[in-house]
């Protein structure tokens, strides 16, 4: 069974760069990695769901924390088989948002904290009823959350598939995101965290990877 790695952070962070050169490492030191994505949009109608909520159809959905959060628990749900192969499959499987994507937008929406009941409901839905699996190894990409607002705004500007939706545009709801994050990562939230920068070394952090796999 391979090792489960979940990259967390801000839209706009950088987590994508972060993964594909990460990966590309791994695999040159012969290892076997995939990733995955979520939400899945495109592939998921939970996951198209929520997006088109966020970008104002559906009514008052998006209004509502339980329901959105419940959107991108469904999604990722949806995906436990696929999951479960590519663990099989692989030495380590790097994902692009997890659980605590759900934990911490959701409290920071509430002005709550990574210890907040909706946190705690977050991880028994996903986890427990679910039946998801816990990460082996979480990574928070700690960037400011300006310099992740610009990158994102910069993104959209040049794919209209990927225009700012409500979350991503509001800079409040950002930075008590990336406030939530750093007191789950702090609290070691469902497993060891790391915390790093989008401009900390790729091929360093594959090495400690592939000391964690090894181990």
């Amino acid at each position: 069974m391979g090792v489960l790695v979940a990259v967390e952070g801000l839209d706009g962070a950088g987590k994508r760069t972060l993964i594909d050169a990460t990966a590309a490492h791994l695999r040159a030191a012969g290892l076997r990695v995939t990733s995955l994505a979520f939400p899945r949009y495109g592939q998921s109608v939970h996951a198209d769901l929520a997006a088109e909520a966020l970008r104002g159809a559906h009514g008052d959905l998006a209004q509502s924390v339980n329901a959105m959060a419940l959107l991108f628990a469904l999604d990722r749900a949806g995906a436990v088989p696929e999951l479960t192969k590519l663990l099989l499959d692989n030495d380590i499987v790097v994902l692009d948002r997890y659980v605590a994507s759900n934990a911490a937008y959701n409290a920071a929406r509430l002005t709550q904290s990574a210890d907040s009941e909706i946190a705690r409901w977050v991880a028994e839905l996903e986890f427990v009823r679910f039946g998801l699996p816990v990460p082996d190894l979480q990574l928070l990409l700690d960037v400011d959350t300006e310099l992740a607002a610009e990158r994102a705004r910069k993104r959209g500007e040049l794919d209209a598939t990927r225009a700012l939706d409500a979350y991503e545009r509001d800079g409040g709801l950002q930075r008590r995101t990336l406030e939530v994050y750093r007191e789950l990562a702090g609290s070691d939230w469902y497993g060891p965290w790391w915390r790093i920068r989008s401009d900390d070394d790729p091929a360093s952090l594959a090495v400690r990877l592939a000391e964690l796999v090894a181990g």
